[in-house]
């Protein structure tokens, strides 16, 4: 497909409104991420806004480590409930725990009322970053198929940015307020979407299904029809409204067993790249480096990183490609935990390095773009591309909960892992780590631009 025919795209911009305000829930689950580097600092004071007592340090690393378990749990069942119920259904069922958080943190009264806010900002995110990408994936055009779906990263790391900025900026309780106003937000405009065009097939539904298309692509009769006869061969090929889907039809052909092996494998990349131990010492980086900013001033600054390597993404993904991105993505990453390893390295052993401390930031500056760039919104790209659509719920629910569980396992183990390899050897580890994914990538993942499903599956069963 050419450039030009990619700015004729019928619907583009209908479509575009679509993944945006999906999208809404992931900037608000960004703004619960970043929340606890903002306010463990408040919480820890002698007269924190919660409780009597200051908040310990263990108790603190439960705040993001309630959220990480329970997002893993609920990416086991959200699957289910969107096959039954509809994106629709899910999307609004998904507004209740984004609310939940915010008010449960704003009349707080003790410490163990944030830990229940931090249930509910789990369940958002196990939802947010299960249903947006499927979501998606089933009501976009093949031609702008990777740029909506580098969306999700792209205002993920909005709201993430935007939470660092609220925490410089405002008290506890009135960021609160403010970060609920984006979840009123996004169900107030959810209401206004279509149901997913393949979830209306697969429950016979034809009359909304075909309504769902023309609207999403503009009403152009010629796109309409073809899609419309595409979609209902995939159904009919499948046999998707009469089977339940199993474990077992994971490894029921070649195409299903490398898709599930690339998506696992990506997703684990991601994680062991390090992106949550990045983030949690960001301030000891920016302390090694001589820097005289303040930690929110410090956080701010990676926040901008973030989007602009998230921007990047979304204005590349189709034009360069999944593929090449995630090789640049994970190689430049490896490089970057090399250079803070060295630095490191040459601090322990009192080296004088103080002539290139911002080394360690460039490199830092340089990890988030890249990150942002490939590796952050790449598997969930490639997840919804590679696989058939009646197994796709299964195995993104398969791949969420492996996610959330390495992130948990990556950051509450990490303490230890510099406790034995010291600083510089964990920066070394997750290089890698890096590395391996270069290699990985390298070696089974396919590009995916601008292909129909079905040729991306027939190719991976070796037909094409």
């Amino acid at each position: 497909m050419t450039e030009g025919k990619k700015m004729d795209e019928p619907g583009k911009f209908r479509q575009i409104l679509v993944a945006l305000i999906a999208n809404m829930s992931t900037l608000s689950f960004g703004t619960m991420i970043s929340w606890p580097s903002s306010m463990i600092p408040q919480l820890q004071s002698e007269t924190p806004p919660v409780g009597n007592e200051p908040m310990t340090d263990e108790a603190a690393s439960w705040l993001t480590g309630i959220m990480c378990l329970v997002s893993a749990v609920v990416s086991l069942a959200v699957g289910g409930v969107a096959n039954r119920f509809g994106c629709k259904v899910t999307g609004y069922l998904m507004g209740v725990p984004l609310c939940a958080c915010w008010l449960f943190t704003i009349f707080a009264t003790e410490q163990a009322h944030l830990f229940v806010a931090r249930f509910f900002a789990g369940m958002s995110g196990g939802m947010a970053l299960f249903l947006v990408p499927v979501y998606v994936s089933e009501i976009a055009s093949d031609g702008i198929r990777g740029m909506l779906g580098s969306l999700l990263i792209f205002l993920l790391n909005g709201g993430i940015l935007l939470g660092y900025v609220l925490g410089a900026l405002l008290s506890y309780r009135v960021y609160s307020i403010v970060a609920l106003l984006f979840s009123v937000l996004y169900l107030a405009l959810f209401v206004f979407l279509p149901e997913s065009p393949v979830y209306l097939t697969r429950r016979n539904r034809l009359n909304e299904a075909a309504r769902s298309i023309s609207w999403l692509r503009g009403d152009d009769k010629p796109t309409v029809e073809q899609e419309w006869l595409r979609l209902q061969a995939e159904v009919r090929k499948q046999n998707i409204p009469e089977r339940t889907v199993k474990l077992s039809d994971l490894f029921r052909d070649r195409a299903t067993i490398k898709g599930s092996f690339i998506t696992l494998g990506l997703f684990a990349g991601q994680q062991l790249a390090g992106i949550s131990v990045v983030l949690s010492y960001t301030g000891t980086i920016f302390k090694m480096s001589g820097s005289s900013l303040s930690p929110d001033s410090s956080a701010i600054i990676i926040g901008l990183i973030q989007v602009f390597g998230s921007c990047l993404s979304t204005m590349f993904m189709e034009r360069a490609g999944r593929r090449p991105l995630l090789l640049i993505s994970s190689s430049v990453m490896a490089i970057c935990h090399c250079v803070l390893g060295i630095f490191c390295y040459l601090q322990t052993f009192r080296y004088d390095v103080s002539r290139f401390g911002s080394i360690s930031i460039v490199a830092l500056s340089v990890y988030m773009i890249a990150y942002g760039l490939g590796l952050g919104p790449g598997p969930y790209i490639i997840c919804s591309e590679i696989l058939k659509r009646d197994v796709t719920n299964l195995l993104t629910t398969i791949a969420m909960c492996f996610a959330w569980c390495t992130a948990f396992v990556t950051v509450k183990l990490f303490p230890s892992i510099i406790a034995l390899l010291g600083m510089h050897g964990s920066f070394f580890l997750l290089g890698t780590f890096c590395t391996t994914t270069f290699v990985f990538v390298f070696t089974f993942v396919p590009e995916t631009k601008n292909l129909p499903r079905q040729v991306i599956i027939d190719r991976l069963n070796g037909l094409r």
